[in-house]
């Protein structure tokens, strides 16, 4: 869903907590500022202060901002180094994710105490179907008024919530609400809130669809509800017209989804300086190949698809991947056809990033796999099972590949 500034303008004056919550059986719980509301939680002394989590090298991202530094223009996939020259005075903290993780699961805990319907969308926000907990809870503002109590209380965070009869408007509503918000859409005023947004409040409207749609006459939800779908079809092609009419008349026929499931899991790291040296890229490619195997057997998942990712010093990005014959979780296996990919680029160019990903998911323990002729039984994935175990004790450094003695572990 776009955020421009412009979506951020929609007049919602006329709504608030309190409106007629009937049949408004769905709620978006929207977390205010998550890693950096962790982050002054875990620092009183930085309460009220401009606080950015994110990168702090020389190419260091923006991964979060308080609200008093979002003032200043600071928003998340900002560089940091243009982050710094708009809030000079901000405190630059690198992320903790270990804590945001445990923050998540605490709130998303509280969600559970409410409805077993709970869809999360990520760390910091989710849907949650109520109809079944009302006889239980109350209305679904009563129960959206509990949440944010007991987030307050229990851990110290706020939250945005919207209440409404789907998810599409719920989301808009908890959007609008930010900060520390709660906003209500009835039923029978959800085409009064929609129509007078701008169009970049409909999911799937980025910068590029909406200049689309603005050559035709289209500015407001409203005006996309009206249009020919010939016209919009002309904008925007045949399956978006149809999709995005049908959120302009605020019908959205999706439920909430329970089955969440991991569609693939990876990681990268982007280089301080850019590289061209084999080797260095070689021992980076092992590290993250690591990080990705031990996050696949924890998870207990395991994967067909291996991909890498290559990002040049001009921002040029190039995507390979390879399917296996048999899932995978092995760090050896990853490496091996992630190198493999790498190689096959030869590339001689300077590297910015470069990432791993293994994609594909399922379950491990569901997942049959054939033994190649004259392989042992044990081996790899065994030696990979007690290197988990030990650095799950000891700490991530205490074993690793002989080729990353010394050498700085990649975050």
């Amino acid at each position: 869903m776009g955020r421009s500034s412009e979506a951020e303008r929609g007049d919602t004056g006329s709504f608030g907590p309190d409106g007629d919550d009937s049949g408004c059986h769905i709620l978006h719980v929207d977390m205010d500022a998550f890693f950096a509301s962790v982050e002054v939680r875990a620092r009183p002394e930085l309460r009220g202060k401009p606080v950015i989590v994110g990168g702090t090298g020389l190419r260091g991202v923006v991964s979060a901002a308080s609200y008093e530094a979002r003032a200043f223009g600071v928003r998340s996939a900002m560089p940091m180094a243009r982050a710094r020259g708009l809030c000079p005075q901000a405190i630059v903290l690198p992320p903790d994710f270990t804590a945001y993780q445990e923050a998540s699961r605490a709130v998303m805990a509280i969600f559970a105490d409410v409805t077993p319907l709970v869809e999360p969308l990520s760390v910091d926000e989710a849907f949650l179907d109520v109809a079944g907990a009302e006889r239980l809870f109350g209305r679904p503002a009563a129960i959206a008024v509990e949440l944010r109590r007991r987030i307050q209380h229990e851990q110290r965070l706020t939250c945005s919530v919207g209440v409404a009869p789907t998810k599409f408007v719920a989301k808009l509503a908890s959007t609008r609400s930010k900060p520390d918000g709660l906003l209500v859409i009835p039923v029978e005023r959800v085409l009064e809130f929609l129509h007078p947004l701008p169009i970049t409040a409909l999911w799937g409207v980025g910068e590029r669809s909406a200049e689309q749609l603005r050559r035709f006459g289209l500015r407001f939800v409203g005006d996309v509800a009206q249009a020919p779908i010939g016209l919009l079809r002309s904008a925007v092609g045949q399956a978006a017209a149809a999709h995005l009419q049908e959120l302009a008349w605020g019908r959205d026929p999706r439920v909430v989804d329970t089955r969440r499931e991991e569609k693939s899991i990876g990681a990268e790291v982007t280089f301080p300086v850019d590289v061209t040296d084999p080797v260095k890229i070689r021992q980076t490619l092992l590290a993250l190949s690591g990080t990705v195997g031990a996050r696949l057997r924890k998870a207990g998942q395991s994967g067909r698809t291996i991909a890498v990712k290559v990002r040049y010093s001009d921002f040029h990005t190039i995507n390979r991947s390879r399917t296996l014959p048999a899932p995978t979780d092995v760090t050896r296996e990853i490496f091996e056809t992630g190198w493999s990919l790498f190689e096959a680029l030869q590339t001689t160019e300077r590297i910015r990033l470069i990432g791993v990903r293994v994609e594909g998911l399922g379950d491990a323990d569901d997942q049959v796999r054939q033994l190649f002729l004259g392989e042992p039984e044990r081996g790899w994935r065994e030696a990979e099972a007690a290197v988990d175990a030990a650095s799950a004790r000891y700490g991530r450094s205490a074993i690793r590949p002989a080729s990353l003695l010394g050498r700085e572990e990649s975050r």
